[in-house]
């Protein structure tokens, strides 16, 4: 079991960051946290997010978690993930890689259809967005409910325009409202293999995406940032360039690099 790093485990209930930028390193990955801007309304973040790694950077998962009219939703999340955390990371460790992610997301689905699990986000006020991101050797997996974002950067897929990996869903949540509690479950699953070379892989709620001026809408422009400037220098500036522009919704952000040294899959004319 790998345990020398504390967990990082985070609602806004706890701590808003209203009108205040929040950068902390965490082992080799960067969270970046801002909840708004009172000026423009803001008074309270329902943002979350979780983060665990291993010791020897073999993976990282992360949780982030955009709830909205409280932070109950997320806030039971981190608990159920909390409670099952010594068999989700046993799992991690697994060096079966192929068939943990399946595993992985048989276990998940089943704590979200869990009857006590059920029954929590009947008595919450409010649902979340909630995204898991696992990175596993050379392949990143994600599971995503609702509209929160994962990028993958790296030269390769930019020179085709690729930045953004899954498709934000609206209409999605768990919690007051849970699509876990449908006769079949919607949510969104992947596996995508990194490319030789410097990934960069970025998780974010969408406070970041649908800041007046849309300084990011464009994910060319998170690519840019996250590429020309020193890693936790592009997330506080990507955070400062929002709270300038007035942005309302609370932003996080969950930023790591992953040097891959395997060769990735080329066409077979290349």
């Amino acid at each position: 079991m790998n345990n020398l790093f504390e967990d990082l485990s985070w609602v806004g209930s706890q701590k808003d960051f209203v009108d205040q930028i929040n950068i902390q390193p965490y082992h080799h990955m960067i969270v970046g946290r801002y909840g708004g801007n009172s000026g423009a309304g803001q008074s309270k973040n329902e943002d979350g997010c979780l983060i665990w790694c291993s010791d020897e950077e073999d993976w990282e998962f992360a949780i982030i978690l955009d709830a909205h009219n409280t932070a109950e939703s997320a806030e039971i999340i981190v608990e159920l993930f909390n409670a099952e955390k010594m068999q989700l990371k046993n799992l991690l460790a697994s060096p079966a890689t192929q068939q943990m992610f399946g595993k992985l997301e048989e276990k998940i689905v089943s704590m979200f259809q869990s009857g006590e699990f059920l029954n929590a986000c009947r008595n919450v006020t409010g649902e979340t967005a909630c995204l898991i991101v696992v990175r596993k050797h050379k392949y990143v997996w994600w599971f995503s409910v609702g509209d929160c974002i994962l990028y993958l950067f790296h030269p390769d897929l930019a020179a085709l325009g690729q930045f953004q990996i899954n498709q934000r869903q609206f209409y999605e949540w768990i919690g007051q409202v849970n699509t876990f509690d449908l006769a079949v479950p919607c949510y969104s699953v992947g596996i995508r293999e990194l490319r030789e070379g410097e990934n960069r892989i970025l998780l974010t709620t969408d406070g970041l995406i649908e800041c007046p001026n849309e300084p990011y809408s464009n994910p060319r422009n998170i690519y840019n940032a996250v590429t020309n400037m020193k890693d936790e220098e592009s997330i506080l500036c990507m955070l400062n360039t929002i709270q300038k522009n007035n942005v309302r919704d609370s932003t996080t952000i969950v930023f790591w690099k992953i040097n891959c040294i395997e060769k990735a899959t080329q066409p077979s004319n290349a």
